[in-house]
């Protein structure tokens, strides 16, 4: 007998769509009669929703790897059979989600019934359709309740009309006439448009349109009226006013707690758009919070404890140039590749894969957050790469070799690598990001001995860097079965991090010996970095008419430089335009270190300094791609005319050219202002 052919991998995938469909009808049908059934039958409609939900999307990402190439045969109309079912299990989705809608919204009515009773409230549901259209995905689900029985209630009353809401995230307003909040912020609704912008007014008497699905009803009804009360018995009971008042604080410090639960990527790991594993990134909330972990402020020059003088700053008067200093970690690090890192659902649009690294002791985060972007291909979107060279005018955001600096003391001292993506959420245009998972590589065993150099291959932690023994895809592990081969296929598919510490040369040793005893970057600009800190030193140190002097030091590199590191495009036009420069000159030159610190004035003045005070870029967004681009095109524009016209004199005098206008920080340099105290 022989044996049966294996079937076509989009055969198979279209055999698979047959039989989700079926128990889709299956489900729809059970649905339509639930009116029959128990009370609780409504949420395990609604589950299973959710169950079906997860195994379509499978499907999906199992036909979007598909390639003509993949079939033992020959497909006419492959790409097109493809779209076809791509389209049929687009349209199973939708299915589901309006089951989902229907089921929940019926289950929340049921349980809310006695209530709208004793209060004489009325049940109607007029505004149900225009809700739903609002709504793609089931996330939206309670949203829509709440808004349905929010419009009931303000149809009845017209003092009702204005309802204070909190907000759950941060909105930036993108037009005239937008209101920017912060998560958190209580709003006053003024006015509820069917768009889906309402009219609202912050704290401040700010008015402004703000999205409705950034809002979440903030209901203290029964405070006030508790309140109230309290003040019509005995306006001088202040122990009353204090109790009330103690409520509603409470009652708020709830409402947010709960808030800050049940937020976006919950929602989305329910609707199984993401992992379970999958958390908002930690990393990204503390660059957010401050600029206390930005590496501008690591390369400020650090104050001992007495604030008398410079700790990691000191000159050397032989040599003529700052002390070199040596610390306790100093290594170079390389980032390889991710694999088998979970894609998430059709429902987000990713802007950006990267790693966010930082030292880390466990409890808090000690240097700067430095990130890296990685690049993949769309046969293999689970493996993610960088580029571990980069020369020209390649980013530095996609160096992947980093230098690691520190002199912390602590001794369970390491690096926290966090994955992270930038999204798009495509039904509400929401934008966030989302942790893939996080690992912590130790850089001293027990005994206080260095780790090796070598290649580490990192398996991958889910939740937060706080949470232990939480896993980035559970559905991984629960595939594993009682061999031994299908146990090490399972941690094969774990989600890794491929990394190499590398031991340092000569050269290296030297160059870091020369930066901030603790500082984390890209070993592309770090002779900028070197350049910048023998400056600072010499305009501190050596030409300073008075160490007791606290005047203003006249030096505009000293006093724009740091805002490079925040703004890597500026950062990659100033490392190309100096490797332009230096290979010009001949090698004799290139051992004077005054005269190559005095070419990278002229570098500096030619080519940053414009494009810091011009007005060409406009403002660096993250995971823009069309900011990013329109950017990196004006920069161009710039570096190709300065270097036809032998400089940027003639650009800066033209008159066609627009400046900002004249401010004294673009000259000055305040080193107290900019020193930081001694880091714990």
């Amino acid at each position: 007998m022989l044996p049966r052919r294996p079937r076509d991998p989009l055969q198979a995938v279209r055999r698979r769509s047959q039989e989700l469909k079926l128990q889709v009808d299956s489900l729809l049908s059970e649905s339509q009669l639930k009116g029959a059934l128990e009370p609780n039958k409504s949420r395990d409609i609604y589950q299973r929703c959710i169950q079906l939900k997860q195994a379509i999307d499978e499907n999906k990402n199992v036909l979007q790897k598909l390639s003509k190439a993949d079939e033992s045969a020959p497909v006419g109309n492959y790409n097109q059979r493809k779209e076809e079912e791509r389209n049929f299990l687009d349209n199973l989705t939708q299915q589901l989600q309006e089951l989902a809608l229907t089921t929940s919204r019926e289950h929340t009515t049921e349980a809310d019934v006695p209530a709208e009773k004793e209060e004489g409230e009325d049940s109607s549901a007029e505004d149900e359709e225009d809700e739903e259209e609002e709504l793609e995905e089931s996330g939206g689900e309670e949203e829509e309740s709440e808004s349905e029985e929010e419009e009931k209630q303000g149809s009845e009353s017209p003092k009702e009309t204005s309802k204070n809401y909190i907000a759950l995230g941060d909105f930036t307003a993108q037009q005239v006439g937008d209101l920017t909040f912060k998560k958190g912020e209580i709003l006053l609704v003024i006015e509820k448009k069917p768009d889906g912008w309402w009219t609202a007014k912050n704290t401040k008497g700010n008015e402004g349109l703000v999205p409705r699905t950034y809002l979440e009803r903030y209901d203290e009804e029964e405070e006030q009226a508790s309140s109230e009360e309290d003040s019509e018995e005995d306006s001088g009971d202040t122990a009353d006013k204090a109790r009330a008042k103690q409520r509603t604080e409470s009652h708020c410090s709830a409402v947010r707690k709960a808030l800050s639960e049940e937020n976006t990527v919950d929602v989305l790991t329910t609707m199984g758009a993401i992992p379970a594993g999958f958390r908002p990134s930690t990393l990204c909330q503390l660059l957010e919070e401050g600029n206390q972990f930005q590496a501008s402020y690591f390369l400020r020059p650090e104050l001992t404890t007495s604030q008398l003088a410079f700790r990691d700053l000191m000159w050397d008067t032989k040599a003529g140039t700052i002390r070199s200093r040596p610390s306790r970690v100093s290594l170079i690090l390389t980032l390889w590749s991710c694999k088998m890192i979970p894609l998430p659902g059709t429902s987000i649009q990713v802007l950006s894969r990267h790693v966010r690294l930082c030292l880390f002791d466990g409890n808090k985060v000690l240097s700067n957050i430095h990130t890296v972007r990685a690049t993949w291909q769309p046969k293999k979107p689970q493996t993610w790469t960088f580029s571990p060279q980069v020369t020209g005018i390649l980013p530095c955001l996609l160096h992947g070799d980093c230098f690691i600096r520190s002199n912390s003391s602590s001794p369970d001292l390491g690096i926290l690598f966090e994955l992270g993506i930038s999204y798009i959420r495509n039904s509400t245009g929401e934008r966030g990001e989302l942790s893939c998972g996080w690992v912590f590589l130790r850089l001293f065993d027990a005994s206080g001995v260095p780790v090796p150099a070598k290649t580490y291959e990192l398996f991958l932690n889910g939740g937060t860097p706080y949470e232990k023994g939480v896993e980035v895809d559970p559905s991984v592990s629960r595939r594993a079965q009682g061999s031994v081969f299908q146990q090490m296929m399972t941690v094969r598919r774990q989600p890794q991090l491929l990394v190499k510490l590398r031991s340092l040369n000569r050269r290296w040793r030297g160059l870091l010996s020369l930066l901030p005893e603790t500082l984390i970057g890209g070993t592309c600009y770090i002779h900028l970095l070197v350049f910048y800190r023998q400056i600072l030193g010499e305009a501190l140190l050596k030409d300073r008419t008075s160490l007791q002097s606290t005047d203003l030091i006249s030096h505009p590199v000293l006093a724009t430089f740091p805002r490079l590191l925040e703004q890597p495009d500026v950062m990659d036009a100033l490392r190309s335009s100096w490797a332009e420069k230096e290979s010009t000159l001949k090698r004799s030159e290139k051992r004077d270190p005054e005269l190559l610190k005095a070419a990278f004035l002229l570098v500096y003045h030619d080519c940053a300094l414009p494009l810091l005070q011009g007005t060409a870029l406009p403002p660096l967004r993250w995971a823009e791609e069309e900011s990013e681009a329109t950017r990196w095109r004006a920069i161009a524009a710039f570096l190709r005319q300065s270097r036809e016209d032998g400089g940027a004199l003639r650009a800066l005098l033209s008159p066609d050219g627009a400046h900002r206008p004249f401010d004294l920080s673009e000259q000055a340099y305040d080193f107290l202002g900019e020193a930081r105290q001694q880091w714990p």
